[in-house]
This record gives C-alpha cells, structure tokens and sequence, in this order.
C-alpha cells in the first residue's frame, strides 16, 4: 500500500468514526512503540517503585512477583490493543465506552471516564516527574558523598523546572517529537543491557546472593500477611507496566493506525516484561542481604543504593545521569498521551475551557495549550507529596487505579453495552472473552488492593492511603458537574461531537453510530 493510500485509508477511518483529521500522521509503528515503551521506561520506573517491592517480599517478590503479575499485565494490553484496533481515536476509553454503551447511561459514563482518564494520565505524568526529582536529588547526594539531603520543597522546585522543560520539548513540531522515540529506545534498551550483564560483573562479592537466596528468600518487612504482602508487591510491576492506551491518544496521528496501535501496545508491554523481569533477577543476585539498610540508606532511592554498593560513587553517578535522562524521555512521551487526552476530551467539549483548549498549532500540529494545561494541573498535583510519603505514594496508585477503572468500563461496555462492536485487523477470535474475562477481574482485584493503607488496623495521616479520597473528590465532582441544574453536562453533553463532513467520509463512508446530530454545544 502507498504512503496515499495509507494516508486515505487512515482519514477515512477517522471520519468514520466522526472525527476530521487535524494532526499530521508522523508516528509509523516504530514510533508508537517507543512511546510506549518510553512511558514504561522499565529501569527508571523500576528505580521510583523499588521502594514497594523490597517490604512486600523481597527476592521472591523481584523475581516471582514480577512474572506472575506480568501475565495478567499482558491479558489487559491485548484487551486493550483489540478495542484500539477497532476505534483508533485520541479519545480512547471514554469514546469506546460511548460507542459500545446502551444509550441509556453511555453519556455519563463516557463524561465521567473522560474525567477519570484525564486526571490519571495528570496522575501519571506527575508521579514520573516527581520520581525524575527525586532521582536528581539522590544523585547530588551520591555525588556530595551522602552529605547533602533534599528538603521536600527542593525536591518540588526540581520537579516544577522538569515539567516546564518537558513541556517546551512537547511544544515542538510532531515530526521530531515523533523521531526522538528512536533515541528513547535505544537508550531505555542500552540502559537494560547494562544493569541486567553489568551488574553481575561490577558487584563486590559480599553483595552477591547465591540461588538460594535470590529465587527462593521471601522477607517480608510489613505487618501485613505473608499472602497479601506478596500482592502488595504487585504495585511495582503495575506502575512500570501501565498506560496501555497511551499509543491509542497518539491515534489520530499514527500511520496505519488500525494495525500500529495494537502491535505497538502488545510489544511494548511484552518487552518491558522480560526486560523488567531480567533486571529484577539481576538486582536480586546482586544486592546484598541487608533489606533493611537498602530502604533506609541516606541516599534516598533503593536502586541508586545497590548500584552504589556495586560500583561506587563515580560508576554509580555515571549509570544514574543515563538513567534520569531515560526518566525525563519516560515523562516527555506520557505528556505528549496526556495532551492529546486533554486535546479529545476538549474537542468533545467537556473539559473546562474547552473552547480554549480545543486548538492545534497548525504550523507545529502540537496541541500545544493543552501540553501546558497538562504541566499546569500536573504541577499543581506535585504538590500532593508535600503532605508526606503516603501522599506521595497515592500519586503512584491513583495513575493505576484510575486507568484500570477506565480500562475495565470500557471492555465490558464491549460486551455487555449493547453497542456493535466492529473487529479491527487485530482480533484474538474465540480468546478474545477469556482474555478480557481475565484482564477486568484482574483490574478489579488490583484495585480494591491499591486503596488498601500502608499497615493494617486503623490508619493514621502517616499511613492512610489518599488514593481512594482523591480518586474519590474525582468522581464526585465530576458527577455533580455533570449533573448540575442548568449548566451540568447532562443538558448539553452528548458524547463525542462529530466534527467532519460528508465529503470526509466518503461516498462509501458512515459516520459510525454516532448521530450527526449528536453534537455538543
């Protein structure tokens, strides 16, 4: 097929669905799967979440837990990737969720999604920013010989000048942001490499664990139950292995989208397994026996501990600098998702300012004030971990949980809504129920787990976990906004617009099922 062709094919496919092409299709499959794979950004998600894994199992959790979380992991990007071959649009959840609902609830639950997918992908940029400050900071401590210590407020100035620099990179022109996701992989991949064989060659023999110890040893550090503490350290691999829909909002801008997308979420999440899967093993070789003294070292991150046990200050510095560079990659490719998030909702009229927001910059094809409306709210969500760790922590769980709400309402709306669903060139056949079976209960038994506090019995302001007040003050107000007297969506808002034309279509074309006279005010 042509580059015309594909170019035709991929128009006629999104006005299908209702929408006229705004954005230049710069993003090939390779592309698409960096920024997935760049979003995961295994070792420096690894490096912010170790911190969950080491209480709640130690080895076995690193190792065991791991493995087994990632083959439910892959149950919902294979869900998820069925549903993006079908309706490749930046809307994503929220727009499945319209499509395959019964028109009794499908304008709510569309409405109330868009809002829970909107502030988790926030949630998500933020809780990759704030661990990119934190990561920063430990390297002024490992470089000042452990002799300087952030202060919470420090450590959020170097956040805020992250997302501002983030946001100037996003602000550029498509085609390069699209051409930066090769440099991604090359360095999240080269980044692997050198933990997964270099640590085993660098490490001291007194940090080396044998066998025994490193597949086999199950420390918990916890109050909680053995069994449940093991599921506790699930949180790691959830956080690293996330954002399946992240290519789905770049959709609009993708080539051969309807093919792309999926194969692009199922290899990214597959190579961030096994990648995430060989450096836990290669951590739980190499550090050490000591747990307590990990979580406790006075450089702050437990990864930058076992690396500078490993190979010092200088090699320790030098893999760290790479790794917060693959940080700050990880968090430019979850605001490019988060604004075209941001971009869909708004052209569908639902956001605040969505008049405001509902714009591309032509010359760029950047929806660039909805890349800093994005670094706007996520900034102001910073401010959350000033209240302490276990707010800090619900930014972790909210980006989770929120999207695992979204995730789930949108499978099972694909089976039980009642809408018509039309099977992309990426379908699973006969599997594909088992397959969403699995990944919905798996969603609803992570979730229900994430709101749990950090011990058991009554928590304290210390302990308590926020995730469930702010996820919470989330549904509620966007459901009193939607139902508010005269001025609430549920008087004007209609589901996603239709904002093409009949010559967009095509004389062979149909809008979907969404009415044409459907349209937002």
């Amino acid at each position: 097929m042509s580059k015309a062709e594909s170019k035709a094919k991929d128009e006629l496919l999104l006005a299908q669905l209702g929408y006229k092409q705004e954005f230049k299709r710069d993003f090939g499959i390779l592309e698409l799967f960096g920024i997935a794979f760049s979003i995961q950004g295994v070792l420096p998600s690894i490096a912010s979440v170790l911190v969950y894994s080491i209480p709640y199992g130690g080895p076995v959790s690193l190792v065991w837990g791991w493995a087994v979380c990632s083959v439910f992991l892959m149950f919902i990007a294979t869900a998820i990737a069925e549903l993006g071959s079908a309706a490749p649009t930046s809307g994503g959840v929220y727009y499945w969720t319209f499509k395959f609902s019964s028109p009794n609830y499908r304008n709510y639950l569309s409405w109330l999604l868009g809002y829970l997918d909107t502030i988790a992908y926030v949630a998500g940029l933020t809780g990759i920013n704030w661990g990119c400050a934190v990561q920063i900071m430990a390297a002024a401590s490992i470089g000042s010989n452990m002799t300087f210590e952030a202060t919470v407020f420090q450590t959020y100035g170097v956040f805020v000048a992250v997302m501002v620099a983030e946001a100037v990179l996003c602000s550029f022109a498509t085609k390069i942001i699209a051409r930066l996701q090769i440099v991604y992989i090359l360095v999240n991949v080269g980044l692997c490499f050198a933990v997964i064989f270099g640590m085993p060659a660098n490490t001291p023999t007194e940090f080396k664990n044998d066998a025994k110890y490193a597949l086999g040893s199950f420390e918990n550090l916890s109050t909680w139950p053995d069994g449940f503490a093991f599921i506790l350290g699930f949180l790691a691999p959830l956080w690293v292995v996330g954002g399946f829909d992240s290519t789905v909002h770049i959709g609009e801008e993708a080539r051969n989208a309807s093919v792309a997308i999926p194969w692009a979420v199922i290899l990214s999440t597959a190579t961030t397994c096994i990648l995430g899967w060989a450096i836990n093993v290669s951590i739980s070789f190499n550090m050490g026996q000591d747990m307590d003294a990990i979580l406790s070292n006075s450089i702050g991150q437990p990864l930058a501990t076992i690396f500078f046990n490993g190979l010092g200050q200088r090699g320790t510095l030098g893999l760290w600098t790479v790794l917060i560079i693959a940080q700050f990659m990880m968090g430019t490719s979850m605001l490019v998702s988060s604004s075209r998030q941001v971009f869909a909702f708004s052209r569908d009229g639902a956001l605040p300012f969505s008049k405001y927001l509902y714009y591309v910059n032509t010359s760029l094809s950047v929806p660039t004030r909805c890349v800093w409306f994005s670094v706007t709210v996520g900034s102001l969500l910073g401010l959350i971990p000033l209240a302490g760790n276990a707010a800090s922590s619900a930014i972790f769980a909210l980006a989770v949980v929120g999207q695992y709400s979204c995730y789930s309402t949108a499978i099972v709306a694909r089976w039980i809504g009642g809408g018509e669903f039309e099977k992309g060139p990426f379908h699973m056949g006969v599997l594909s129920l088992p397959i969403s079976i699995a990944a919905v209960l798996f969603m609803f038994l992570m979730s229900i787990v994430l709101l749990f506090p950090a011990e058991p019995g009554v928590p304290s302001p210390a302990t308590m976990n926020y995730t469930v007040l702010v996820m919470g003050g989330v549904t509620v107000l966007s459901t009193v906004y939607y139902y508010f007297p005269v001025y609430g969506g549920i008087h004007w808002f209609k589901g996603p617009v239709v904002t093409n034309t009949e010559s967009d279509v095509g004389a062979s074309g149909s809008v979907s099922d969404i009415d044409s006279t459907e349209k937002n005010v």
